[in-house]
């Protein structure tokens, strides 16, 4: 059974992505005045609609927006996985 495990840590999460060969990015369209809008990791190939941002950036918008890292390190057969997604601190 795979595992889920929730963090707001830089470390761990810049760590994480990296692993996976990921880069912090944020949704275009979403962007105001230029800061970060919405937050992804872009593992590639690189999609239009992302576009990449510093780490410095991205855990700016992160901490102001009150994120939490959800992520899973192992798939259920024990392959590595890319799963996360950002979910509100208090529901953390």
């Amino acid at each position: 059974m795979s595992e889920s495990h929730t963090t707001t840590d830089h470390k761990k999460i810049k760590k994480w992505a990296e692993e996976r060969d990921g880069m912090p990015a944020t949704v275009r369209a979403t962007e105001t005045k230029g800061h970060a809008g919405i937050l992804r990791i872009d593992f590639g190939p690189k999609e239009e609609a992302l576009e990449e941002i510093s780490w410095d950036e991205f855990f700016k918008k992160f901490d102001e927006a009150g994120l939490a890292f959800l992520y899973q390190d192992k798939t259920k057969d024990g392959e590595v996985s890319r799963f996360h997604k950002f979910v509100a601190r208090d529901a953390a």
